[in-house]
């Protein structure tokens, strides 16, 4: 790795990775801009890159960086101009009778057997092993910052799990895994209106999606919540623009 570039708060620095396979476009390469030291990245400064489009992932802070693709784009709901599509509204009325409870952010075995479920349903081809309680921990558990388990039960039985960190104007949705047996109540467009909700009671301005990737299916669906935002060449751009 080489440092690109030093950050004028708490010296923070960034690195280029080197060329890694892409998980989201097939026979793609990827790189990314890592902020170190992560220690070092405490809430100001995190809220600060969030804004400027980087992503957390466990401990560690990035932003993609590659030099032949721009796909990745990163992707916010403005929460005080959202609107509930017909499909939407669908959904909320389904999943009405779910419990949502703000949990802290600690290892829960249910979760944690959720998230191993929704891996092999969803992700069989990634060739991981992610039944790894160790790797779990690092990916979602581990967190320098405000980072909150939002969690979806009927009756007593597990849903959906968000990982969601607390930022001075919103909510970044980390990563979000669900019963994916039950295809019809998209607990996935159930958790994102739901954070949004959040944000409204909150009075928070924004709701953090990550990328968008129009060319990923996985990604793509992000752009289905209105009004969301663009970073364009370094500037969030209203969808409507």
């Amino acid at each position: 790795m080489s440092i690109v570039e030093k950050n004028e708060l708490n010296n923070i620095q960034f690195y280029v990775t080197t060329k890694y396979a892409c998980g989201y476009i097939t026979n793609q390469s990827a790189q990314s801009i890592v902020a170190t030291p992560y220690k070092e990245i405490d809430a100001k400064v995190y809220n600060d890159l969030i804004k400027r489009g980087f992503r957390r992932s466990g401990q560690y802070i990035y932003k993609p960086h590659c030099s032949s693709c721009n796909a990745c784009i990163p992707i916010r709901i403005n929460v005080n101009d959202f609107k509930l599509s017909r499909s939407q509204k669908r959904v909320q009325k389904k999943n009405s009778h779910l419990s949502i409870k703000i949990l802290p952010l600690n290892f829960n075995e249910d979760h944690f057997e959720l998230y191993v479920n929704y891996q092999k349903a969803r992700h069989l081809s990634n060739g991981k092993n992610n039944d790894d309680i160790a790797d779990y921990n690092d990916f979602l558990i581990k967190s320098n910052v405000a980072t909150k388990i939002i969690e979806f039960r009927e009756d007593e039985a597990l849903k959906a799990v968000s990982i969601v960190d607390f930022l001075d104007d919103g909510l970044s949705a980390v990563y979000t895994f669900f019963d994916t047996k039950n295809r019809a109540a998209s607990y996935g467009t159930f958790s994102i209106i739901s954070l949004v909700q959040l944000c409204i009671e909150e009075k928070m301005t924004h709701l953090y999606l990550g990328y968008w990737i129009n060319d990923c299916k996985k990604m793509a669906y992000k752009i289905n919540f209105k009004d969301y935002e663009l970073m364009i060449n370094g500037v969030w751009q209203a969808s409507s623009s």
